[in-house]
């Protein structure tokens, strides 16, 4: 098995280096990943302020497992980093916010506004990065994997049966009934959520309006419920409220419940075409070029990767928002990922794009069950290892072991052997030192995951110069390839893979039984959840770098 082991304490790690890396190769992982022990979790109600600056704090200092950032910066006070492009793919990102577009990356090579490739990279006018989605300011929707598998499959096997196949069409129709069932039974889920959330809206509206009227105004927190006499405490709006926040952003988080279970008409289309604004054949890698420079997308309809990008490197220190995790970080954007599923040639071709842009970090938010050409990921995946790139890429929301269960992309096609050492698979805590510390929603995975990292009530920029909180592993992903930035702008010696184990080795390792994501209860060791079994930590992590580069 290729899957490198991660060592105790004190031992000595082999880590791939690269040619500029001096013996590094050979330095034994200095102590200070420590194991977290006797913690008591946080008590008493958080406010909205501590709740939205969690994933920071200090598990030691304030029994809240965030990464050490404060810390960390208090560790880096006397030194000195370089610029470092972090590649966001996801969804548009509004670079013209104001926590971010002091840091956005531009391409220097080329004119804006002329229509020539001045840099003959085969992108015309890229100034900021690349929209592999095509259209102009508007969402580009697109259907799941599993309906375009579906319907392309549809086509050659509805209508036979078993008998109809010759041994040699044998896998094909079983392979056609996995995906048909699958289909069904995710459209008719669907179907169901959206009536969920339609029945949750009205019922939250009401509760809502007689909570109003009995305090008296129309903004409230838990705080001001928690005044009222007990029989006029509605219990299921105690609880939803408990998640912290306001009683508005409660019903704009229902209400865009609904807008998403809306879009299933669309996802599970098997008639609907999203490809219509690229004119491009997504089955052909090199149908090219395809798209346009206008990477913001829709700042009506495009929340996800604005959202991302900010919890990595929204300006820190300025008065506004939210202090993102890097500094010295220029963001390069490139659009390929829709409301619905990517497609494989759009990622393999965006990981390439970053690459040769100069991205030493990129962030992947997003994944899929099925990838029908996954190999030209896999090349993309490699290209950017042979570059010393690193890839950060978030594990998924689905609750499932992904040592089990497929989720693309993967640098592990056979779930066991890595095909590079440039990947680093993120699932998402909670702010609970407890049994409740993972996500519910969390994949995990003792081979397939590599580190867990703050991804539940997330608070960070979306279009419009305006901030919410949301969860999900593409948060935690960004507070990793955010550390990871930090890591290659002050100890740019390190290669792509020695910053994976650096974060890897460097986290806090928890002692406790969690709860199993979608285990019904179940209890688990946390350290059966992913390869390290440890939480990020930046602290730890720039002190280990910097031991390695220094040897102190």
């Amino acid at each position: 098995m290729s899957r490198r082991l991660i060592l105790g304490l004190g031992l000595a790690i082999v880590l791939s280096a690269c040619s500029s890396t001096k013996n590094l190769h050979s330095i034994a992982v200095p102590e200070g990943s420590a194991t977290a022990v006797n913690i008591p979790a946080k008590k008493g109600n958080m406010t909205v302020e501590e709740i939205r600056e969690w994933p920071h704090a200090d598990i030691y200092k304030d029994s809240i497992p965030g990464m050490s950032l404060d810390k960390a910066y208090e560790f880096l006070a006397d030194k000195k980093g370089t610029t470092v492009i972090l590649g966001v793919i996801d969804s548009g990102i509004d670079n013209e916010h104001e926590d971010l577009r002091d840091n956005i990356w531009t391409n220097t090579d080329e004119i804006a506004g002329n229509g020539k490739d001045d840099d003959q990279n085969g992108y015309v006018d890229d100034i900021h990065g690349w929209n592999f989605l095509g259209g102009e300011g508007e969402a580009t929707p697109e259907q799941l994997e599993v309906t375009r598998l579906y319907k392309m499959l549809r086509a050659k096997y509805d209508g036979k049966t078993r008998d109809d196949m010759s041994v040699s069409e044998m896998d094909g129709f079983n392979y056609y009934q996995k995906v048909k069932k699958d289909y069904e039974k995710r459209i008719n889920e669907a179907n169901e959520n959206y009536e969920l959330y339609q029945k949750t809206k009205i019922y939250f509206e009401d509760v809502d309006r007689a909570a109003k009227e009995k305090l008296g105004k129309e903004d409230y927190t838990l705080t001001d419920l928690s005044a009222l006499d007990v029989a006029d405490q509605n219990p299921y709006l105690m609880r939803v409220m408990g998640t912290g926040g306001t009683n508005a952003e409660v019903g704009e988080h229902i209400n865009e419940a609904v807008k998403h279970y809306g879009n299933v008409k669309k996802m599970y289309n098997l008639d609907f075409n999203g490809r219509a604004a690229t004119n491009d054949d997504p089955y052909d890698i090199t149908d090219v070029p395809y798209g346009n420079g206008n990477t913001i997308g829709s700042v009506d309809d495009e929340m996800h990767g604005t959202h991302v990008t900010g919890i990595a490197m929204a300006t820190r220190d300025n008065g506004k928002g939210l202090n993102g995790v890097a500094k010295n970080v220029k963001l390069l954007s490139v659009r390929a990922v829709p409301e619905g599923d990517e497609y494989d040639k759009d990622i393999a071709l965006a990981i390439r794009y970053a690459v040769d842009n100069g991205a030493k970090v990129v962030n992947m938010s997003f994944g899929k069950s099925y990838s029908p050409n996954a190999e030209w990921v896999y090349d993309a995946i490699k290209y950017a290892a042979s570059k010393d790139v690193l890839l950060v890429h978030a594990a998924g929301n689905d609750h499932k072991n992904i040592d089990k269960s497929d989720n693309f992309p993967t640098d592990a096609p056979n779930k066991v052997d890595e095909i590079t050492d440039n990947v680093i698979t993120i699932g998402a805590m909670t702010r609970h030192y407890d049994k409740d510390l993972v996500a519910s929603f969390s994949n995990y995975g003792k081979l397939n995951v590599d580190l867990f990292a703050p991804g539940l009530e997330i608070y960070s920029t979306v279009p419009k110069n305006e901030y919410k909180s949301i969860q999900g592993t593409s948060m935690a992903a960004p507070e990793v390839a955010g550390v990871a930035s930090l890591i290659r702008s002050y100890y740019p010696e390190l290669s792509s893979s020695q910053v994976k184990h650096i974060l890897m080795n460097s986290g806090i390792k928890v002692d406790l039984e969690v709860l199993l994501p979608g285990g019904d209860g179940a209890l688990v060791p946390f350290s059966d959840l992913s390869r390290s079994g440890r939480v990020l930590n930046a602290y730890n992590a720039l002190k280990m770098a910097d031991s390695m580069v220094n040897g102190r």
